[in-house]
């Protein structure tokens, strides 16, 4: 693929509720919004890329793993087993072929505490980080094939939704959970159990706020540092088992790096990475991460912002071409029955065109 002469920068404007409930209307009942685009030289087509918060670099640095010696008598064969702390195992074979053990479904002990709502992550006594912990292995082979990462946000608040969600999206594609659902432990272990990395969604003020409200203990920019963090640490006790947050919202939020910053320094303290969902081009989340250590990325392309099948199709050719470019790309895309139709199906042509589908925490520049 030839250089891209000219990037150009969308303001991806289309608001989808996360609701999601599947029936044969595209959007599983989905009120939507739409709004003006400003800026725009010409329409998106697929031969074109639209990318918001390019991340430099390779994309090359993955999250820790540990090798275990081979068992005694298993031969001279190069047989590497790869075990996630905390449980499951990922085999490479001498083919490249790999076996997958499901990932630790529940919360491991030394990395929660107490917290004033309930259990919280924290960093281990010995050092190690939730997103280390639950982290997903890439298998060593893929070495410096173009990778993307996929995020499908949502989750949880629909159970057919999230139940059509875990049947479809294989298991790399990494899920985020809305704070507000209901037995939302029964399937996060089962997105954990399937090999899915988690997220937790974190819902932040957008500029419309109250206008447009994300949900109860929203972080507000004009808030106390204290009541965003006493709202983030009940967030946070929703689910279990996730390498890090991703924004829900939060156009005014992640503009105001006085808000911002004791957050991302919580988030980061309790050995989380930061997700941006790449909405909002106002976004200060990428020079905060960088002053507080977080661990961070950055989406590159709202997926499913116009939620047709042949829009869809077009965003995802999108991200090919800036992972062929680049070696990594990052898309997010809502819970909606058309875009999980869609991720499903296109992520199973991957293999052969030479591209890895890998989870988040494959993408995040270190903190």
């Amino acid at each position: 693929i030839g250089v891209i002469a000219s990037v150009t920068v969308v303001a991806l404007a289309a608001a989808v509720a996360m609701y999601v409930i599947a029936v044969d209307d595209p959007f599983g009942g989905e009120p939507t919004a739409t709004a003006k685009i400003e800026d725009v030289n010409g329409s998106v087509g697929r031969g074109e890329v639209t990318v918001v918060g390019v991340k430099s670099g390779s994309g090359e640095i993955l999250p820790p793993i540990v090798r275990d010696p081979l068992a005694a008598g298993a031969g001279d064969e190069e047989i590497v087993a790869v075990r996630p702390p905390g449980g499951g195992i990922t085999v490479t074979l001498p083919n490249g072929s790999v076996q997958s053990l499901s990932l630790p479904t529940v919360p491991m002990e030394a990395l929660e505490e107490e917290g004033p709502h309930g259990r919280l992550p924290r960093i281990a006594e010995n050092g190690l980080r939730p997103v280390d912990a639950y982290a997903r292995p890439v298998p060593g082979f893929v070495g410096a094939s173009p990778k993307i990462v996929v995020i499908v946000g949502g989750l949880g608040l629909s159970q057919t939704g999230t139940q059509e969600a875990l049947r479809q999206l294989p298991p790399e594609v990494t899920l985020a959970f809305a704070p507000y659902g209901s037995s939302l432990d029964r399937w996060t272990a089962r997105a954990r159990q399937d090999g899915h990395e988690i997220l937790l969604q974190v819902p932040l003020e957008p500029f419309d706020y109250p206008d447009n409200d994300p949900g109860p203990h929203t972080l507000i920019s004009g808030a106390s540092p204290e009541k965003n963090i006493d709202s983030l640490h009940w967030l946070m006790t929703r689910i279990g088992a996730y390498v890090g947050v991703m924004t829900y919202m939060g156009a005014r939020f992640t503009a105001d790096p006085a808000a911002l910053e004791p957050v991302m320094e919580e988030i980061a303290g309790r050995g989380l990475m930061f997700v941006d969902d790449g909405a909002s081009l106002r976004s200060r989340t990428a020079e905060t991460a960088v002053a507080r250590s977080a661990p961070y990325a950055r989406a590159d392309i709202v997926i499913d912002s116009v939620a047709t099948a042949d829009e869809i199709a077009g965003r995802l050719a999108q991200l090919e071409q800036i992972a062929r470019t680049r070696g990594l790309a990052v898309g997010v895309a809502s819970a909606l029955p058309v875009s999980v139709r869609s991720i499903g199906e296109w992520a199973a042509t991957l293999e052969r065109r030479g591209i890895t589908l890998v989870p988040v925490s494959a993408s995040m520049a270190p903190g």
